[in-house]
């Protein structure tokens, strides 16, 4: 009875004494205590007391300003450790807005490993600090944004042109200059989200020529309409987020799309990026990502060999530099589009959500980049992967010499059904002004009009029987039993045989398509006899059979 009793005694004692130890550990030796007891004041020493911020129309409930205390409402004067240092000066107030819904993490934590996110099982992360502003995809979307190479060029110009002179942008230029070479101008960072004056040029122009003298005079030249629409472009993306824009012209260069949807529009082939950024990384496998278990080394390696990270995967490698990988990461992770209330709804995502505006310019080039050059190459000439389908090249001269319009749009609206081409005029995709720009663009590739064809569309008369002994012996090796598709593409597809002329088939067998396996049979090779006109003639007419008799 006694060992009983002094059981009780020691195991009461050593649960006070650990409940104890946790009460002084909790309110006198927690980091972000010994942070704000260094923390000083205006008036001294602040008051040691966990902080938090909380937004209840943004379900926010952020505790990060128990240590970074200069960042809560009214204490921007705090000074003290780096920890202490207020937040550089943003268009939103952390104090209003909190931390995570810009830098991830988990808000209600106090201590630093949990709050930053990297503790098992925690699925968002918080964003690393060279990647800090993929937090802006979170609410905000660029619109109209170009591929790199455009996107490149009217950031050339800009500097180019030394709009820096007069204009401040995103921290640089617009200071006055010793030979008064400029003047204090409008700060442009976010011309993009708050519009501009699209008369700006002939104002200047104005303006210049009825200055005698001064930095009108002397900083300011007429710009040529080539570099009006670079700067328009330019200017039009600008939302004081210029590394998140340069990632996404990225993005919108690789043919992402063709695949994946965000935000409502592109391809069904994948799955909807539209979240990709809030992906949790205790649901992927690391076995083949070099580094540390983090999605974002997760996804660079992801692009780089999809197949090895991803078992079974569809997807083609993106043909990028190491550098585009790291800004096709960095948008991904910007993929992470929450629900708002209507007033926290910035202009950029209303006008995207409510009156339908495109994130991607609406040019030939952006368009392609964006939804075909990632199955047919930026070039368009096509891409051959060991263990994919070989995709087809779409800019070759000698389809495009013969190719109708009609066969383009067709292709392009309706797709290549069976095929992994989808049909692109449809809510999810593209409008008829942008596929008629996107055709447009695809002959521009190679430089080719159409051959003028006066004959019908129909109008050979040979013998299928005898044309489906010729495909049989000849043809199907490539393109499969009943034309099927194999190491060639399929012909027995309704798209193609409805939208295809006979000129166009009896031309393309005849002549062949250089830079592919596809020889013209009206010369001999070493591994077959060529064929006669009326051969030729004959298997198309056995194609026109899979039509039911069309």
């Amino acid at each position: 009875m006694k060992r009983n009793k002094y059981l009780l005694l020691g195991s009461s004692l050593a649960v006070f004494l650990l409940l104890a130890g946790a009460a002084v550990e909790e309110n006198y030796f927690k980091e972000w205590r010994r942070i704000q007891a260094a923390g000083r004041g205006d008036e001294g020493p602040i008051t040691v007391q966990l902080r938090q911020v909380v937004n209840t129309n943004l379900g926010v409930a952020d505790r990060c300003v128990s240590c970074h205390v200069s960042m809560g409402p009214g204490e921007q004067s705090v000074r003290g450790a780096a920890v202490l240092v207020p937040h550089k000066a943003v268009v939103h107030d952390p104090a209003e807005y909190g931390c995570t819904v810009c830098h991830g993490g988990q808000g209600q934590a106090t201590e630093k490993a949990d709050a930053h996110g990297d503790v098992h099982f925690w699925p968002e992360p918080m964003l690393h600090k060279e990647m800090s502003y993929a937090g802006c995809g979170t609410c905000h979307v660029a619109l109209h944004v170009p591929e790199q190479e455009q996107m490149r060029a009217a950031t050339l110009a800009f500097e180019r042109l030394d709009c820096y002179a007069c204009h401040r942008l995103d921290g640089k230029g617009g200071t006055l200059r010793p030979d008064q070479g400029g003047m204090e101008g409008p700060d442009l960072s976010r011309a993009g989200m708050n519009r501009y004056d699209a008369e700006w040029h002939a104002k200047h122009e104005a303006k210049a020529g009825a200055a005698a003298s001064g930095a009108w005079k002397t900083a300011f030249q007429p710009v040529s309409a080539e570099d009006q629409a670079l700067l328009a472009v330019f200017l039009g993306t600008r939302v004081a987020a210029p590394k998140l824009v340069a990632a996404k012209s990225v993005f919108l260069s690789a043919g992402c799309l063709g695949c994946h949807k965000v935000s409502g529009v592109g391809g069904d082939d994948g799955p909807d990026l539209s979240s990709a950024g809030f992906k949790d990384p205790g649901q992927v496998s690391f076995e083949h990502v070099p580094g540390k278990g983090e999605m974002r080394n997760w996804m660079a390696e992801h692009f780089r060999a999809p197949a090895s990270v991803v078992v079974g995967s569809q997807m083609p490698p993106a043909p990028l530099a190491e550098a585009e990988i790291e800004q096709l990461t960095f948008f991904t992770l910007s993929l992470r589009r929450k629900e708002l209330r209507d007033v926290y709804l910035p202009k950029d995502r209303i006008r995207a959500a409510k009156f339908r505006e495109r994130e991607f310019a609406a040019d030939g080039q952006t368009l392609f980049g964006a939804f075909c050059a990632g199955c047919h190459g930026q070039d368009g000439l096509g891409r051959r992967l060991p263990g994919l389908v070989s995709f087809p090249s779409i800019a070759n001269p000698d389809f495009l010499a013969l190719a109708p319009e009609a066969l383009l749009k067709a292709t392009m609206e309706r797709g290549r059904p069976g095929r992994r081409m989808p049909g692109w005029l449809r809510d999810d995709g593209l409008r008829p002004e942008e596929l008629k720009t996107l055709a447009a663009y695809v002959r521009s590739l190679a430089g080719v009009t159409a051959e003028t064809d006066t004959r019908p569309a129909r109008w050979v008369a040979g013998d299928a029987a005898q044309g489906k002994r010729i495909f049989e012996s000849t043809c199907s090796g490539c393109h499969g039993k009943q034309g099927k598709g194999g190491e060639g593409p399929a012909l027995n597809n309704k798209v193609l045989l409805e939208s295809a002329t006979d000129t166009y088939l009896v031309e393309t067998v005849s002549r062949g398509r250089r830079g592919t396996a596809m020889a013209g049979f009206l010369e001999p090779s070493p591994v077959r006899p060529a064929l006669a006109r009326a051969d030729i003639e004959s298997a198309v007419a056995y194609l026109r059979t899979f039509e039911g008799g069309k």
